[in-house]
């Protein structure tokens, strides 16, 4: 009997030991988009046994002896997976890999194929691939998956969820970090573009939005002391990939996008990505239209390791108004009403005209002359053009004869303009990458050359004034001469006559105007102008243990040449040395600490129309070179931190800038056109951002900015400790997507809900009100039948309709967000 009971303990354990058993499961990533070709690795004592993931994630293995086994699972741009597992039984084992950001390249040549809100690297901020957690600098980003989330068509839409980051107006027009945007056109691929900003441009063929916060004239140049917006096109991808959607929705709009991807030869040595975008829309505004067509074709060609080329173009070709605002009634008694005209209002007329057109060609080389050694090249030619027409505010109200303000009757002018554009950009560096001990170096010497022309043939032609008995035309009222002026009555009340007709706030009149009733009294040539900028740069990233150094040095000859190659042309140069430091240290594996110093340097010139002060040197063969250049510093101290195993990414700063040499008129009513540079603002505050996945299925992008920006200097010593034009003291946004993954009616569906919160703000150029706080609520429904590759979107924006206005410049020109409106959306990948 005890021989027997001996027999059965000993099969017993030998059947547990050695009984057969089977692991499969899923494998996806932290957008819960399944991991195809990971490769899972199963080790115990008996041997190991491998496993490849298809095209759904999906992975089976048998065999497994019951006991531990140590399961290892790497995918290409995922971090590895490693795990002890106990097999007693038949198990299912999932896993979520987290995408990878080592998987970076010198220059960015390839696109990213991760699907989520937070992006874990920048190439622009140094010009070399570096971790977001390793720069010692605030950079708000919008990826893709936000941008397609919130139907986010143009880049206003897109950015308001990056903290410190407010609109100005209706136009691509920004104030960061409570510092107003002084540069025109944008940054593309770390590349500067030119062209004025009052057109919102599209975003289908943009893969990220990077803000660098504070000047960040180490890198990309003159660029503005809040901050630096940055397009990151989307580049090609080694498999294919197509997706279509078609959109309709509120305001008569109609959109179309496509964006196909993948390998031109079977070596997939040859890439290719194809974007476009139409669109046909009205607004909520009277008279305003969006029209916009966008292609974007872009060509990838990797023949071996070492060298990777990248060719892009960009032609963009939109039509529709330059709107600008809406007009109020006159203050009575020193008090007026926000509302006590429709949001819709505009002065326009039903003729008017905003084109422009745009090229842009980018090429880039990439090539490692050793492991240790590359060279970088990147040019960018880029052509633009306008042609504008509109009906506009003289931003005054109308005066009788008496030269009292009739406050329904606004002042009106006629404006015709057309110019052209270039603008060369050149790139060159090299990157050298070596250990002296236990660190590690990253230096890098380089060339930048930017070149920005005004060509010859650009003017423009305006009707404003009044009209005197003898038909000629002056171009101001003077109550001493009364008798002299034509006259007309409204409402009982003699004024004199306007060259183009008032706009009477009572009783709005859209018909078409003949623009030949009007005397063209202002006809001005636009001079040629070209403003060139060298620079020579070196930079240094040293990394040692927990320490990583950031510092940079850059050396700009700027000139700026008004009548460019014609007679009495004039030349201005300057000349700046700047510095960059930044330090960053690993307080743990998931948190960094950060301090940084920067310099910023803006020459004044005539390229730079966007604040009060320097816009009239644009129609002059002066230059505001002439002026010290506008210089600015950033002191930032901050926190990055990636937590819940990488999901959550959470930046928190503190910063303070200062500018100075602000150019502004010198108030010399003998000179009305001098200007002076006795302007200093300074902007203190704090942000905070929250980006990742607090679930699979759940993702959320959250930000709070706090801002305290005062003018520090003016020649008006009212002003000075004022507090700045157009910044909120207080914003926040919050956008958040849940898709439901469980069973039964729900598993289709997703929804997004988002919060957008402004504090009041001052007009540009009226402190006598502020416009209101406001906050709304977004609301978004996915439906994914059947889990395939259609998505359905409505989008519902404002969703409660609050009246509400993004900005101010005066009474005539107040900017009303829009009110309720939705969008559906049909997309299809494949």
């Amino acid at each position: 009997m005890k021989q027997f009971l001996l027999l059965f303990l000993f099969l017993t354990i030998y059947s547990s030991g050695f009984s057969q058993h089977s692991l499969k499961g899923l494998i996806k990533n932290e957008s819960n988009q399944p991991v195809g070709g990971a490769s899972v690795t199963f080790r115990q004592k008996s041997g190991t046994q491998a496993a490849v993931t298809d095209s759904t994630g999906y992975y089976a293995v048998s065999n497994l002896a019951a006991g531990k086994v140590e399961v290892t699972i790497s995918a290409i741009g995922h971090e590895p997976a490693h795990e002890w597992l106990s097999i007693s039984q038949n198990a299912e084992y999932n896993v979520m890999l987290l995408s990878k950001s080592a998987q970076l390249q010198a220059v960015e040549v390839l696109g990213r194929s991760v699907k989520k809100y937070n992006s874990d690297y920048s190439f622009s901020a140094t010009r070399t691939a570096i971790l977001n957690m390793e720069l010692p600098q605030s950079i708000g980003t919008v990826t893709k998956e936000i941008i397609k989330d919130r139907q986010a068509f143009q880049l206003a839409d897109a950015v308001k969820v990056i903290p410190g980051v407010i609109p100005s107006s209706f136009y691509n027009q920004y104030s960061i970090r409570g510092i107003s945007q002084n540069e025109e056109g944008q940054i593309i691929n770390g590349m500067r573009t030119r062209q004025y900003y009052f057109l919102q441009p599209l975003t289908a063929n943009i893969e990220r939005v990077e803000v660098l916060k504070g000047p960040a004239s180490a890198t990309f140049a003159s660029v503005d002391p809040g901050g630096s917006i940055n397009l990151v096109t989307k580049k090609p991808l080694a498999f294919n990939r197509k997706e279509i959607s078609l959109s309709t929705g509120s305001f008569s709009t109609i959109r179309g996008a496509l964006d196909f991807t993948g390998p031109l030869n079977k070596e997939k040595t040859l890439l290719y990505r194809l974007n476009g975008a139409y669109q046909r829309a009205q607004s909520y505004r009277d008279l305003v239209r969006n029209n916009a067509l966008l292609v974007s074709p872009s060509f990838t060609y990797i023949p071996n390791d070492k060298t990777a080329v990248n060719v892009e173009i960009i032609y963009s070709d939109m039509e529709g108004n330059l709107d600008r605002g809406q007009p109020i009634f006159g203050a009575v008694a020193g008090k007026t009403d926000l509302r006590s005209t429709p949001a819709s209002l505009n002065l326009g007329a039903a003729s008017d005209f905003f084109r422009s057109k745009e090229l842009i060609i980018t090429s880039s080389l990439s090539h490692k002359l050793s492991e240790a050694v590359s060279l970088n090249v990147a040019y960018m030619k880029q052509t633009w053009q306008e042609d504008l027409q509109e009906h506009r505010t003289t931003n005054a109200y109308a005066r009788n004869i008496n030269n009292e303000p009739v406050p329904s009757l606004v002042g009106m002018q006629f404006v015709q303009r057309q110019q052209n554009w270039n603008t060369d950009n050149l790139n060159m560096y090299f990157n050298f990458r070596f250990f002296t001990g236990a660190s590690r170096h990253e230096f890098l010497a380089g060339y930048d050359l930017s070149s920005w022309r005004k060509m010859k043939g650009g003017g423009q032609n305006s009707a404003r004034g009044f009209l005197l008995k003898d038909g000629t035309v002056i171009g101001s009222f003077v109550p001493a001469n009364a008798a002299n002026y034509q006259t007309i009555t409204y409402n009982g009340t003699v004024l004199p006559k306007p060259n183009v007709s008032h706009f009477d706030l009572n009783n709005p009149s859209y018909t078409i105007r003949n623009i030949s009733d009007y005397s063209m009294n202002a006809r001005v040539a636009i001079p040629a102008a070209l403003t060139t900028t060298n620079a020579l740069y070196v930079q240094e990233q040293f990394r040692w243990n927990k320490l990583i150094v950031l510092l940079g040095l850059r050396q700009e000859w700027f000139e700026d040449v008004t009548n460019y190659k014609a007679p009495r042309e004039l030349s201005f140069t300057n000349s700046k040395l700047l510095p960059r430091i930044g330090v960053t240290y690993a307080v743990t594996k998931q948190v960094n600490v950060y301090g940084t110093y920067l310099e910023g340097y803006q020459p004044q010139s005539n390229t730079v129309t966007l604040l009060p002060g320097t816009g009239s040197y644009f129609w002059t063969d002066q230059s505001a070179s002439r002026f010290k250049p506008l210089v600015s510093d950033l002191k930032e101290f901050g926190m990055k931190a990636t937590l819940w195993k990488g999901r959550l990414s959470v930046n928190a700063a503190v910063y303070e800038i200062n500018q100075q040499n602000l150019l502004m008129n010198a108030n010399l009513p003998a000179f009305p056109d001098s200007m002076i540079t006795r302007g200093a603002e300074r902007s203190r505050g704090f942000e905070i951002d929250l980006t990742g996945h607090l679930l699979p299925g759940w993702q959320v992008f959250a930000s709070y900015s706090y801002i305290d920006a005062r003018i520090v200097e003016d020649n008006n010593p009212t002003l000075k400790g004022a507090r700045k034009q157009n910044t909120p003291y207080n914003s926040a946004n919050l956008w958040t997507r849940y898709n439901f993954s469980t069973g039964g009616l729900l598993k289709d569906l997703g929804v997004g809900a988002g919060l957008q919160h402004n504090g009041n703000r001052v007009p540009w150029f009226d402190r006598s009100f502020t416009t209101p706080a406001y906050t709304l609520l977004d609301l978004a429904l996915y439906y994914t039948p059947g889990k395939s590759n259609m998505q359905i979107a409505v989008n519902v924006n404002n969703m409660l309709s609050e009246t509400y206005w993004i900005g101010a410049q005066n009474y005539q020109r107040l900017f009303p967000g829009a009110p309720r409106s939705a969008m559906l959306t049909a997309t299809y990948t494949f």
